[in-house]
């Protein structure tokens, strides 16, 4: 694919769910669910299957979105660097590396790993540069709006000519078990594309740890510490994930999948996209995570804890 042929969205249009131009969203449809600083918006895989990246700037914060749909990821990074005069522009650069896609920013033209959010060759590389990562989530449609009646939601006037009708850009294969292009891959303790959830608050210095979708499923709370980091995985009855802090005197026993956690104390947490909240004012930062492929994850940190 030729640099930009796949093109990036750059503050797009949105609307409100109760627009005309929402109505082309189906109850079950994936989005990636973003709130920053109040400001919720959600984003339809089936538009970003045919452009992969965004820059934006939500919450009055500059972001991007580094979508590589042959991994199945989708990552939102702070685009914004100290010492630099003004956010990164992001765009697909055409390349993969390991069936994961390089973006590359349009200041330098340096390639970046999206997976990383580092850049790896050209101006920018080896100089100690890795974006901030946000927290996302994919979830459904009708959940998200449930949940945030007030989100906004892309508009189908991208600005683009593209067919965005459901599945259109990768049916075949999101459909398939194989992968697109075959790259050394021999870690057999999931099929390539079960999903896991990537966690994204472990220390450089540590071993990245991943998830299994399934297993979350069957564990719709699951509490563990990794990197010095004690946490608890939220998942809601859409499977969508979501990870919080857990101070080591707090254990979560029970969770009605849509708004509220009880502890052990038989506190009542109430979840937002942000934090869990105590009726006493105690707060639970949520903690950046996201779904990809086993395969295309697994390609990216070959020494992965798995938890299945």
């Amino acid at each position: 694919v030729p640099k930009d042929g796949i093109p990036a969205l750059v503050n797009p249009k949105l609307v409100a769910p109760g627009h005309d131009d929402a109505e082309y969203l189906e109850p079950d449809e994936l989005v990636f669910g973003v709130s920053i600083n109040g400001d919720v918006r959600a984003y339809p895989l089936r538009m970003l299957d045919w452009h992969e990246m965004f820059n934006d700037v939500i919450g009055g914060v500059p972001v991007a979105l580094a979508y590589c749909t042959l991994c199945g990821s989708g990552i939102l990074y702070e685009t914004e660097i100290a010492g630099r005069a003004a956010p990164f522009e992001f765009g697909s650069s055409g390349f993969l590396y390991r069936s994961n896609k390089l973006m590359y920013d349009r200041a330098t033209q340096s390639l970046w790993s999206t997976m990383a959010g580092k850049p790896v060759i050209g101006p920018l590389a080896d100089h100690g540069i890795e974006l901030p990562i946000r927290s996302i989530v994919t979830t459904s449609w009708s959940e998200w709006r449930r949940r945030h009646p007030d989100t906004q939601v892309l508009s189908l006037e991208t600005g683009h000519d593209r067919n965005y009708e459901e599945g259109v850009a990768y049916r075949d294969y999101f459909g398939s078990e194989h992968r697109m292009f075959e790259t050394p891959f021999d870690d057999d303790r999931l099929n390539d594309k079960d999903e896991v959830l990537a966690l994204r608050f472990i220390p450089a210095a540590e071993t990245p740890v991943a998830i299994s979708a399934s297993f979350l499923k069957r564990n719709r709370i699951y509490e563990n510490n990794f990197g010095g980091q004690s946490f608890v995985i939220l998942t809601d009855a859409s499977r969508a994930n979501r990870v919080y802090e857990r101070p080591a005197d707090v254990g979560f026993v029970a969770w009605d999948k849509r708004h509220t956690a009880t502890d052990h104390h038989g506190v009542e947490w109430t979840l937002t996209e942000s934090a869990l909240t105590a009726p006493d004012g105690r707060t639970l930062k949520r903690l950046p995570a996201h779904r990809a492929f086993w395969f295309g994850w697994h390609r990216a940190f070959p020494d992965t804890v798995l938890i299945k």
